[in-house]
This record gives structure tokens, C-alpha cells and sequence, in this order.
């Protein structure tokens, strides 16, 4: 990330599913996990999302400032691999990674695709929104089952 008050560039690729060596979930992807489990918030923030396909990536936008993104990449004409979600922590905890993760899964049904997951957090919360479990590519699913968090 950048200097808080310009654009903010979410160019982290994590590793398969956001994982460290040990196989646990970071402290940051642990929040986000828990926001897309608790489905009993609301989104404190409007805001729009804007698809970059040159980067790869969808970012939540509020005012001139991007504060949370999904990152991808495209594999064929009918499949995307969903790499990682990322939220300024100021914006966690208020439903922005559970409305991304919906925007881009239904952007993807629109579009006729399918979806790899190596991200925990959309994992996650296709495993708590099983209408979305259709998405998923049968012959490469990635990720097939959340990981504990780090004590």
C-alpha cells in the first residue's frame, strides 16, 4: 500500500490462500475471515467498485480513495482465479470485503465464468453463501477448505 492519502494499490499477491509457512492464516486475513462469517454487519461506507482488468483487480472505491481490493487473474476465456482480498484495516469489520467478494462473484456469473479460488477469504465466504458454490471451477476448485487461524 501507499501513502494513506493518495490512491492506495493493492498489489500483494498472497500465497495459496493467504497461508504462511506454517499453513495458518495471517492476523489480517483472520478479520477478514471472521467479517464474511458475521453476516450480521452492514456496510458503514459507500462505496463503487471499479474492475481494472489491465491489473487484475477489483477495487472498492470511497471518494478518491481505494480501500479494499480483490485481486485476479484471468485463465482462458471462461475461468478467473480469485488470488486475494485485501481491506485497510479502517475499513474492516463493516461489510466491505462481504459486498466486494458478492460484486465480483456476480460479475462473474454475469459473464458466464467460472472461478479457481486461492483466496481463504472468498472461500470462506462462498462456504457461508452456498449459492455462490456453483461458480466454482469443478476441474479446479483451488482452495477446497479453510484453514485455522493463528493463535
Amino acid at each position: 500500500m501507499t501513502d494513506p492519502s493518495g490512491p492506495v494499490r493493492f498489489t500483494e499477491r498472497p500465497d495459496e490462500a493467504g497461508h504462511d509457512e506454517n499453513g495458518t492464516l495471517s492476523e489480517d486475513q483472520a478479520v477478514l475471515i471472521d467479517e464474511v462469517i458475521d453476516a450480521s454487519h452492514t456496510t458503514a461506507s459507500d462505496f463503487r467498485v471499479v474492475h481494472d482488468e489491465n491489473r487484475g483487480t477489483y477495487d472498492a472505491i470511497v471518494g478518491d480513495r481505494e480501500v479494499a481490493g480483490l485481486t485476479y487473474s484471468t485463465t482462458g476465456d471462461d475461468r478467473i482465479v480469485l488470488l486475494g482480498t485485501s481491506v485497510l484495516p479502517e475499513f474492516r469489520k463493516q461489510g466491505v470485503a462481504t459486498a466486494l467478494i458478492r460484486h465480483v462473484l456476480d460479475d462473474v456469473r454475469a459473464q458466464g465464468k467460472t472461478v479457481t479460488i486461492l483466496c481463504a477469504i472468498v472461500r470462506t465466504f462462498i462456504e457461508h453463501n452456498p449459492e455462490y458454490a456453483d461458480l466454482i471451477d469443478v476441474k479446479h476448485p483451488g482452495v477446497t477448505q479453510r484453514r485455522p487461524h493463528s493463535s
